[in-house]
Formats: structure tokens, C-alpha cells, sequence
């Protein structure tokens, strides 16, 4: 349940409502907006009965009863998108945050090429898997912590933030030295143990749509990840399975503006992973911006053809140089910068 105060709320106000959400024995959430203070009731109850008792309150303009399972990551919640601050950058605001490199981390002069060369055009987060998920026994491993130290080398040099992605609770330790955003796999995604632990470690998440997961399990995942204290939370969408076999996976972007709709996270997509196939990356790029996509995450490598992880999704450096262009032209039609 969510009770929403008025603009003239006092503190004291704000208090007698979290005071009375404690007597009833629950919890209480308090989001602080810019126009507005909302108070969330944490935990089951009879939503219909307790409502009335706020409304006679003090302050209270409003009491809205949850009926799906979506709490924090509501509008009801938070009306503001969120904004999420990360050393340099800012994701969720007017600019749109293209984050781009290789699937998989191979060697030191790969990720160095790649990460000057996206830095150039405008990327600001080098993106890099140092533990990949084998399809099969015979895929690329990823090369673990050494693939950590090449990223954060990158960093350094390039001033590019670093995302990577961790499978388990014992790589978030390792990551959480290295990254500045730690990036929850598609498969992961409803991993509740990985969910919590990497939660507790308080930085920026991406968190990724199942393959086969819909738009609330994506939401119900990040209300777990806010539910253990962690807000800054970024949504991507990447893909899912449907009966199309064109492409491995379907970009579902009527994600974006529904996910932009229902909650105040940032939305990332995906169009490397989304689609499976470089043709199609800069077409869907385009169309995530103009659909309303707080930022990208694109798969660039110097020489796809050689790439251990991915190299068909891949676009090569001077490709990405050229996309970011046409990006750039799309996010000022629709009131963005790029």
C-alpha cells in the first residue's frame, strides 16, 4: 500500500504516518520526490481496511492499494524517473548513455583498441565479459580476474567506466573490486542468492530481461534487488525467445515505453544480443533511442570475424564511429542528447 502526502505536508505529518505503519506492525518506505513525499506500507495486509486509516490522517491526499506485486519499482512509488549517478555520468537524465565493447574479454590490445575507439564517439562505459556463460563445454571461459585487471587497465587509460557481468555470488567479490556496474545476466535474472548478493554491495546494477521472462518478472527482479536497499537499478531489455527464426531472439522494444510507463527505472536496451545478428544492430539502435531507451548497450569488436564470444552480433569500431552519428540526429528529434 502506498499512501501519498500532500504538497503541504509537515514533517510532523510524514512522522504520524510512518509512526502508525510501525504501530500496525509493518514497515515503512518513504520516497522523497520533488514535488512530494510518498510513505510505502511494507508487508501483507488487508489493503482495503488499513486504507481508511490513513486517509483520516493528517496530510494524506492519497491512499493507493498495490494489487500486482510491483511496489518500489511503481510509478505509484516514485512519479520521477530516477536518476542514477555514477562517477561522471548520469543515466535516466536528458542524455542517453551508450555503453559499448566486446562480449568477451580476449586480450589487453583488443579491449584497449576498442575502448579508444568508442571513447572517441562518445561512449562513456567500456562494456567487457570477464566470466562468460558456456553454451557449450568448448566455449571461451572468459579469462576471470585477469579480464577484470585489462578492464580497469582500459578505464584508466580511456576514462571509460566499466560493466561486467557475474554469474555467481563468488565472482560478484572479484567484479565489485573492478566495475563500476555490475551487469545481472539474462539468465540470472530470477537467481535470487546473486540477486541478494550483489544488492549488498551498493553499486549501480544492471539487471537484464529473461529470455523467456515477461515484463513484470523483469520488474518483480528489480523490486527484489530494492527490496535489499539497492535503488540504482537500470533495466535492459535484451531480447526474448518467441516462434520467430530469423534472428535468435526477438528485440522486444514496446518494452521500453511499457517499462517507461509502469516504473521510474532507467530502461537500457540491448540490440547486439537483441537481435543476434550485426546486420540489424544500428536499425534497432535507432529505433530503441526514437521508442525513448535511456541508453545503449552495443557490442563493438575489431575483428568480429576472430571474436571468441559473439562475433556475429558484433559491429566493427568504424561502424560503431559512424552509428553513433545517426544516434546523435535521432536523440535531438526526440529531445535527447547524445
Amino acid at each position: 500500500m502506498i499512501i501519498i502526502m500532500r504538497r503541504s505536508a509537515t514533517e510532523q505529518n510524514i512522522e504520524a504516518v510512518i509512526a502508525k505503519i510501525r504501530d500496525m506492525g509493518f514497515e515503512a518506505s518513504v520516497s522523497h520526490g520533488t514535488e512530494r513525499v510518498v510513505v510505502g506500507l511494507v508487508g501483507k495486509c488487508r489493503q482495503m481496511d488499513a486504507a481508511g486509516q490513513f486517509r483520516s490522517l493528517p496530510g494524506v491526499e492519497d491512499v493507493v492499494p498495490v494489487t500486482k506485486r510491483l511496489f518500489h519499482t511503481s510509478r505509484h512509488y516514485k512519479k520521477e524517473n530516477s536518476l542514477i549517478d555514477i562517477e561522471n555520468i548520469q543515466v535516466g537524465g536528458e542524455e542517453i548513455v551508450v555503453m559499448a565493447g566486446p562480449c568477451a574479454v580476449e586480450r589487453s590490445d583488443q579491449v584497449f583498441f576498442t575502448a579508444m575507439a568508442v571513447k572517441e564517439a562518445g561512449a562513456k562505459v567500456i562494456r567487457g565479459g570477464a566470466f562468460k556463460t558456456q553454451d557449450t563445454p568448448e566455449d571461451f571461459p572468459g579469462l576471470g580476474e585477469q579480464g577484470l585487471e585489462i578492464l580497469n587497465e582500459a578505464k584508466k587509460e580511456t576514462g571509460l567506466l566499466v560493466i561486467t557481468e557475474v554469474k555467481t555470488p563468488q565472482e560478484v567479490e572479484l567484479a565489485d573490486k573492478y566495475a563500476d556496474i555490475i551487469q545481472i545476466g539474462a539468465r540470472y535474472m530470477q537467481s535470487y542468492d546473486l540477486l541478494a548478493c550483489v544488492a549488498e554491495r551498493g553499486k549501480p546494477i544492471m539487471l537484464r530481461r529473461g529470455i523467456m521472462s515477461s515484463v513484470e518478472e523483469l520488474l518483480l527482479s528489480a523490486e527484489y534487488l530494492m527490496n535489499r536497499g539497492n535503488n540504482r537499478i537500470m533495466l535492459c531489455e535484451r531480447g526474448i525467445r518467441t516462434f520467430e527464426t530469423l534472428t535468435p531472439y526477438t528485440l522486444d522494444l514496446c518494452a521500453v515505453p511499457i517499462l517507461k510507463r509502469l516504473s521510474h527505472l532507467p530502461v537500457i536496451v540491448d540490440p547486439s544480443h537483441g537481435t543476434g545478428d550485426a546486420r540489424y544492430v544500428p536499425a534497432m539502435a535507432k529505433a530503441a533511442i526514437a521508442c525513448g531507451a535511456d541508453g545503449l548497450l552495443i557490442e563493438v569488436h575489431p575483428n568480429p570475424k576472430l571474436a571468441l564470444s559473439h562475433g556475429f552480433q558484433a559491429i566493427e569500431p568504424q561502424q560503431f564511429i559512424d552509428l553513433m552519428e545517426e544516434l546523435r540526429a535521432i536523440a535531438r528529434a526526440v529531445g535527447r542528447r547524445l
